[in-house]
């Protein structure tokens, strides 16, 4: 069984396989955890391709395109002729002007570093550890603290809001606490 769910803090869209059996799933885009029971089904169905094909028609429809979607085939023929063009990685790459070997090493480096830092769930972390840590910190002193924890400021505000969204931070006056 297959069904095109959606994230409600990014709006993201996608497949999760045995939605009956599983219960949470995580946002391919944001990470946000979710009850899978909670999740909004958009569409369900046992073939993954009839599931595939909704989720690009939902796609579609959401940016605009449903009429330029209905002229495309099938998700599923697409997906046959791009492996069938021949094109792969490299040859892409290098008919881009790119040196597809650096390219490559660079990904293996991001690959690398990402499994040896902080991944976004530890970056939650360090946020909230930066507004247990200070006292009624402000937004300018948790995203300083977070950034000497390895957290990027963008995303230190980011999940900031995030966390106040949820509820798992309060503000009042420009000052934050955890709940």
């Amino acid at each position: 069984m297959y069904a095109v769910v959606g994230c409600t803090d990014c709006a993201n869209l996608w497949l999760l396989s045995d939605p009956r059996e599983s219960k949470t799933a995580t946002c391919p885009r944001c990470g946000r955890r979710h009850q899978t029971k909670k999740l909004r089904r958009l569409f369900e169905s046992e073939d993954r391709d009839a599931a595939r094909q909704a989720r690009a028609a939902l796609l579609a429809k959401k940016h605009g395109d449903s009429e330029a979607f209905a002229q495309v085939e099938h998700v599923s023929e697409l997906g046959r002729q791009v492996a069938e063009s021949g094109v792969d990685d490299r040859e892409y790459l290098e008919a881009s002007g790119l040196d597809a070997d650096e390219v490559f090493d660079a990904g293996e480096q991001a690959k690398r570093g990402r499994a040896a830092s902080s991944g976004s769930v530890n970056r939650l972390t360090a946020v909230k550890e930066a507004v247990r840590d200070g006292d009624r910190p402000t937004e300018d002193e948790i995203v300083a603290a977070a950034s000497e924890r390895g957290v990027p400021e963008e995303k230190a505000r980011d999940l900031l809001e995030k966390l106040r969204r949820r509820g798992d931070v309060s503000e009042s006056g420009g000052r934050y606490r955890l709940l």
